[in-house]
């Protein structure tokens, strides 16, 4: 038995999850989210609980027991309290902007880098090194902020780019001049 598909969720105040046959709806304060569960695992509520069991003991079904009720749990966080992540610009004369609906990135091109900004997801800039990619979607959020990290990943040599805050960046030694 999966360790994690067979503890149960707690369902916070707040917050409601229906469970209609393979359908889970979660809707909250910041929005409302659905999950279609995959063919062998069911969701129950009971007591303020959400709890997943699966119908048979097929490999790809005890896969899915454990990230299914993952995802749905990363929704119940997500409609309650929200997703967030930052992202550092590091280099002389880098910045961003968010203006309208489009991020302006000037990471070092000869040209801004403009981002459409999505419909389901917060971008701040007003720190212009700093982007604050927040939403109630986990995967939607981290997919962001990875898009926008690739523009420009930092650089092992001088360490300029588009960084996690928390992210550690190895460094390498440059070309040693000998005589």
């Amino acid at each position: 038995m999966s360790r994690i598909g067979k503890k149960p969720i707690e369902i916070p105040g707040g917050v409601k999850v229906m469970a209609k046959d393979a359908e889970v709806l979660v809707e909250g304060a910041r929005g409302k989210l659905s999950f279609t569960l995959p063919h062998g695992i069911r969701c129950a509520l009971k007591d303020n609980q959400a709890v997943f069991t699966r119908a048979n003991d097929l490999k790809m079904t005890r896969a899915l027991h454990g990230t299914s009720r993952a995802l749905v749990m990363n929704m119940i966080k997500g409609v309650s309290e929200g997703f967030s992540k930052t992202l550092k610009i590091e280099g002389v004369g880098y910045k961003a902007q968010a203006q309208g609906k489009i991020l302006k990135l000037n990471v070092g091109f000869s040209h801004s880098v403009e981002y459409p900004i999505p419909e389901d997801v917060k971008i701040d800039a007003s720190r212009q090194v700093f982007i604050e990619v927040s939403g109630i979607d986990k995967a939607r959020v981290g997919q962001v902020a990875a898009e926008i990290r690739d523009v420009c990943p930092p650089e092992p040599y001088k360490g300029k780019g588009i960084r996690y805050v928390d992210e550690r960046v190895r460094r390498k030694v440059g070309k040693a001049v000998t005589k």
